[in-house]
């Protein structure tokens, strides 16, 4: 008994009971479940809080121990190295930009105090390298909102960066994306690009009116079939109408009314009601595509109508140069011209004087022809202008150039209509004629404008019988410097001495010229400042060899009489043009924007050859000073028919 009890008794003291023990079993395999879930959280947890946050900011933990950082986390990067960038966990440094509209232009103090940088608890703001890194080099994957450039520690001021005391200033831009949101870094450099280079957008307001008309008219047939939506379906309609009568009043932003915000945010209001409705989205894709197509129609329609519109403007007379020859003629007819004129005729014929023919319906061209050479004449008193017109301007021309003189020169204005010729049948007043001559070739297309003689002007030799030379001047010219020169030039025995234009050779119009012997090499020459040797012109007889030129043309071909006139002007001079020196003439001033200016300020006449004449509104403004300065503006009929308003 004192065995078994003493056995007892030694269990109970050197051992634990059977149930203690099951407990303590029970308690160990707890905590050990307890443990292996709490490790991976720990772990997990200590992961995150070793990387910044995705909006460029440190965790609480580790802003309070700037240098801190888990040694699992070293761990993991060395094996995920390959995949990650080496300066992930380094703080990121924007590089300021600096005058670019639109932008982020801060310190870099500012930077890290923002966020940008992880901020530290150091009152001295940490020191940046002295060739900070790019963003754009190695960027984090960041989420799509952006950083807070307005929670500004304790440290700065809000209109500059609090260093050592001091204030330094600051310049706040935030670069705006297309929807109106700041630049990300999701978005690369293009956000930034496009910020950079922004174009200033001519008339926004109105781009801006058009595009919520577009969408207006869009979403207006799907809400106005909703049920129960009659009031967003007039609101809609009432504010379509109001910028379609705004837009057809206004095509500038100068022209909208003062009141044009308040329509533009009341349609975008009504915008924004339509599209929170659940929408057919076929139906507003097939209105979208009509309005797309009526849209393509009219753009074309426009673009026929202003192509006719610029030929009736370029080739008919303007309406205050019209009005002009009215009031000229009917105040001949008031006035007694027999006491006007002038008895010059002895002038008219002399061969020993300088004589310039001039071809025009035009009465202030003309006269700027003229005004322009005896400006620049060293003498002018030996200048003899003959001005061929048609029976409907004779009468105005001729009353302008007896109201106004031009120093000591004489103007003599011819009627065509009432000249008696042998050739009748071509003695009607016809212009110069221009042509425009396109070559196409797999690679460009070249365009040039050529201006030559009409039939008239095959008449010379018989208008002016006893004149054995001749100056003949398009009324589209200006003269810059004394032409008196032009009377002793040695052209070597030549017909016409021109300008040639070798932009275009005889060789390219093979097509056009026919089979007739040329040679190809020879370079095309312009009309407008021309000097004739009418002598030797009447000794070849070049007239009757243009008229045969021409009926050949007819005959064979169609019956464009100015087709037949270029063709027969380049042969019937062939072999027979003096080429005159650059510095006599420049042309294309009616069609070319892009004449050499030193060119134009040295050669003696400028010729506006082209469809762009200096007198029209078309005309090329930074051109139209040359011909503007000999216009006399203070002649009573100008006022009178607005041409100097």
């Amino acid at each position: 008994m004192k065995g078994g009890g003493g056995g007892g008794s030694g269990a109970s003291a050197y051992g634990f009971p059977a149930k203690r023990r099951w407990k303590g079993l029970v308690i160990g395999v707890l905590g050990l479940v307890f443990l292996s879930m709490l490790v991976p959280l720990v772990f997990l947890l200590g992961l995150y809080n070793g990387f910044h946050t995705t909006a460029g900011y440190a965790s609480d933990s580790q802003s309070s121990k700037p240098g801190f950082q888990p040694s699992h986390v070293d761990d993991i990067i060395r094996k995920l190295g390959p995949t990650l960038p080496k300066d992930v966990f380094q703080p990121n440094v924007i590089e300021p930009k600096k005058e670019v509209e639109g932008f982020i232009d801060e310190s870099r103090e500012t930077k890290e105090s923002t966020g940008l940088q992880p901020p530290k608890v150091e009152e001295k703001p940490p020191k940046v390298e002295e060739k900070p890194r790019k963003v754009e080099e190695k960027r984090p994957k960041v989420e799509e909102k952006p950083p807070k450039v307005d929670a500004l520690p304790k440290h700065t001021h809000e209109n500059g960066t609090k260093v050592d005391g001091k204030v330094q200033a600051t310049h706040r831009m935030i670069a705006l994306d297309e929807s109106g949101k700041p630049c990300e870094w999701k978005f690369g450099s293009y956000c930034i690009w496009r910020e950079e280079n922004r174009e200033v957008i001519k008339d926004s307001m109105i781009k801006k009116l058009k595009d919520q008309l577009f969408v207006a008219r869009a979403y207006y047939p799907s809400i106005a079939k909703l049920p129960k939506q009659g009031k967003l379906t007039q609101e809609l309609k009432q504010n379509i109408q109001e910028l379609e009568r705004v837009l057809s009043e206004s095509t500038t932003d100068r022209d909208l009314p003062l009141q044009i915000e308040k329509k533009s945010l009341n349609m975008e209001a009504a915008i924004v009601k339509a599209k929170s409705f659940p929408l057919d989205c076929n139906n507003v894709d097939k209105k979208l595509r009509q309005i797309y197509d009526m849209t393509e129609d009219e753009a074309s329609f426009h673009m026929k109508q202003s192509a006719f519109l610029f030929q009736l403007a370029v080739q008919t007379m303007p309406k205050s140069l019209h009005c002009l020859s009215m009031q000229l003629t009917v105040e001949y007819f008031r006035t007694d011209s027999t006491n006007l004129e002038l008895s010059q005729a002895e002038k008219y014929a002399d061969p020993t004087l300088y004589h310039y023919i001039i071809f025009s319906k035009n009465i202030l061209a003309s006269s700027v022809v003229i005004n322009s050479t005896v400006s620049h004449a060293k003498e002018s008193g030996n200048q003899v202008f003959h001005v061929l017109t048609d029976g409907q301007n004779y009468f105005a021309m001729k009353l302008w150039f007896l109201r106004n003189s031009y120093k000591d020169a004489t103007v003599e204005v011819l009627n065509v209509d009432h000249l008696k010729l042998h050739d009748e049948e071509n003695a009607t007043f016809v212009l110069p004629q221009e042509f425009r001559i396109s070559f196409r070739t797999l690679t460009h297309s070249r365009t040039e404008y050529m201006s030559m003689f009409s039939h008239l002007h095959y008449l010379l030799p018989e208008i002016f019988k006893n004149l054995d030379k001749v100056v003949v001047l398009e009324d589209d010219v200006v003269v810059q410097r004394d032409l008196s020169a032009l009377w002793s030039l040695d052209m070597g025995g030549k017909v016409n001495g021109a300008a040639q234009s070798c932009h275009v050779r005889l060789g390219e119009l093979k097509s056009f010229l026919g089979e007739h012997s040329y040679n190809q090499d020879d370079c095309t020459w312009m009309s407008g400042l021309n000097v004739i040797d009418l002598a030797k012109w009447r000794e070849l007889d070049l007239s009757q060899i243009f008229r045969g030129l021409v009926s050949e043309k007819l005959s064979k071909q169609d019956k464009s009489t100015d087709a037949a006139a270029l063709r027969a002007s380049l042969l019937t001079f062939q072999g027979q043009v003096y080429a005159l020196d650059n510095s006599w003439s420049v042309y294309g001033l009616g069609h070319d924007y892009k004449v050499n200016v030193q060119d134009i300020e040295k050669a003696a006449t400028l010729h506006y050859n082209g469809y762009l004449k200096p007198w029209l509104e078309l005309g090329i403004p930074k051109y139209k000073a040359h011909w503007k300065k000999f216009l006399d503006r203070e002649d009573l009929f100008l006022s009178k028919c607005n041409i100097n308003p």
